[in-house]
């Protein structure tokens, strides 16, 4: 039901797109969204204050005690809705109904969309998006309106990255890929870190993960750093939406760390595949290079460590890279990838099936690292390292793109679980998961590539021996050779008839 919801919206919003480019239309519908759930929320209070005959339901410090956003009366929904939707002038209403919501909460400065009121954005257009948004939950039995917010702005971040293809994956890592990192690293209870954090998944997942588990979001604190302002904005809006509290800072995490003390838990990241302009030439003495000095042209070893340092002595890591990675012997990244294993911080790997990214075709895979793999609340992994091959997992959810379905999550993360534990009952499968000795890696001059361990998928015995389907083979290959002779034998004869002689 709710799925048929979003695709409604997503297909009426994007009609009235018109011709706008995703990229620019994408900041109007989220803007909106997320004016709409604050509303909703403020609202909720409102009623409840105003019933109370010992509150005020216009104190600001109120809501703020609730942490709820004040939204005046001229950025209310309901007045912007009602009495201003339909008017030429709708656009400014926008316009100053975000600033106002951003000089009441300080919180919010900077980061609200204030460019309704661009002549290039049709105004009635305009007005039907708003009335398209203030309906949403209103006929849905059982359905929180806000909690519905949520997820539509989720959904409409995931399509506006696949409408913008390749710059859409600057802010966007796919739904399933977060949730396979957040179901393998299991984050319970302390600190969740994110360098490139785009638009916040990896903790809307995470704050998932602990309803479903019977956990609080109170458990966790949020840290992350984002490089784009414009993505930064989104990240903000969408914690919001959630009620997650984040420290999301603004910054290039390698040149202006804002957690630079920072221990955490959990690092969950998705940094850009392969880049070369990550300033290199002024990190060559940084103090995060342990492992080695990355190289100028490649930042994938650089933001591995960059994650290794931010852990907790007990931390544990999940991070998404380019398949180059596991291989590469450029720039020294054999040698650091060497260390990294000698010294026992890589705890499992994990090989990506393709078409799971809406910005890239390269191959990617999954690394998760262990500052301590002997500290007693596992068991002693150092001289191992697990190897999955979930290349053949995954389902179609579009002509172009596939996802991991919640069975391909569960298989992968339950192998994962059950090699770690004390109890675990783990077993190697043929051409899915190894679990290799460090010596098993030193033997393969420490590629980290799942395919080398664990071997070719088991074929199921279908009652036919060998020498049987070798005799097939021959017999089949003895009759098409003899059509093809018969074949040419008759175009001979019939190029003959006409003069033809070969």
């Amino acid at each position: 039901m709710v799925k048929d919801l979003e695709k409604t919206l997503w297909a009426t919003a994007d009609k009235l797109r018109n011709n706008m480019d995703a990229a620019e239309y994408k900041h109007i519908v989220l803007g909106l969204i997320f004016l709409k759930y604050i509303s909703d929320s403020f609202k909720e209070l409102h009623t409840k204050l105003s019933q109370d005959e010992y509150s005020d339901a216009e104190d600001k410090d109120e809501y703020l005690a609730e942490n709820v956003f004040y939204v005046p009366p001229t950025a209310r929904w309901e007045y912007l809705q009602n009495e201003r939707a339909k008017l030429p002038t709708i656009g400014k209403d926008l316009d100053d109904a975000m600033d106002a919501i951003e000089k009441d909460n300080p919180n919010l400065k900077g980061v609200l969309p204030k460019d309704y009121a661009r002549p290039a954005l049709d105004k009635k257009r305009l007005g039907e998006l708003i009335d398209l948004i203030g309906n949403i939950g209103f006929n849905e039995p059982g359905q929180n309106s806000k909690d519905l917010l949520g997820r539509v702005y989720e959904y409409f971040l995931g399509m506006f990255a696949d409408a913008e293809g390749k710059r859409g994956g600057q802010f966007y890592t796919p739904e399933s890929i977060v949730k396979l990192l957040v179901e393998m690293l299991e984050p319970y209870n302390g600190r969740i870190y994110d360098g490139c954090c785009g638009s916040g998944g990896m903790f809307v997942q995470s704050e998932k993960f602990l309803e479903v588990h019977g956990g609080k979001i109170g458990d966790i604190a949020v840290y992350g750093q984002e490089s784009n302002p414009t993505t930064y904005k989104l990240a903000k809006m969408n914690l919001a939406i959630r009620g997650i509290d984040a420290k999301i800072e603004l910054g290039d995490t390698f040149h202006s760390d804002r957690h630079k003390d920072l221990q955490v838990d959990y690092a969950i990241m998705n940094p850009p595949f392969n880049i070369s302009d990550y300033g290199a030439e002024s990190l060559q003495d940084s103090h995060l290079w342990k492992y080695g000095v990355p190289p100028s042209g490649n930042a994938n070893y650089a933001w591995l460590q960059l994650v290794l340092n931010k852990l907790s002595p007990s931390g544990t890591a999940g991070i998404v890279l380019a398949n180059g990675s596991m291989t590469s012997n450029s720039g020294g990244e054999n040698e650091i990838r060497k260390n990294m294993i000698l010294d026992g911080v890589v705890d499992c790997m994990v090989a990506l099936p393709t078409q799971l990214f809406f910005n890239t075709q390269i191959p990617a895979c999954l690394w998760f690292l262990a500052r301590n793999r002997t500290n007693g609340k596992y068991r002693n992994r150092k001289g191992e390292i697990l190897f999955i091959d979930a290349r053949k997992s995954g389902a179609l959810v579009s002509r172009k793109n596939k996802a991991f379905t919640d069975e391909d999550i569960f298989k992968i993360a339950d192998v994962y679980h059950q090699w770690k534990r004390n109890d675990g009952k783990y077993e190697d499968i043929q051409g899915f998961c190894k679990s290799a000795t460090i010596k098993e890696v030193e033997d393969n001059n420490f590629v980290l590539t799942p395919g080398r361990y664990v071997g070719t998928e088991d074929v199921e015995d279908d009652g036919i021996s060998f020498e049987d389907k070798i005799a097939v083979i021959s017999e089949n290959l003895k009759l098409h050779f003899e059509h093809s002779i018969q074949l040419q034998e008759r175009i001979k004869q019939n190029l003959k008839k006409v003069g033809i002689e070969l």
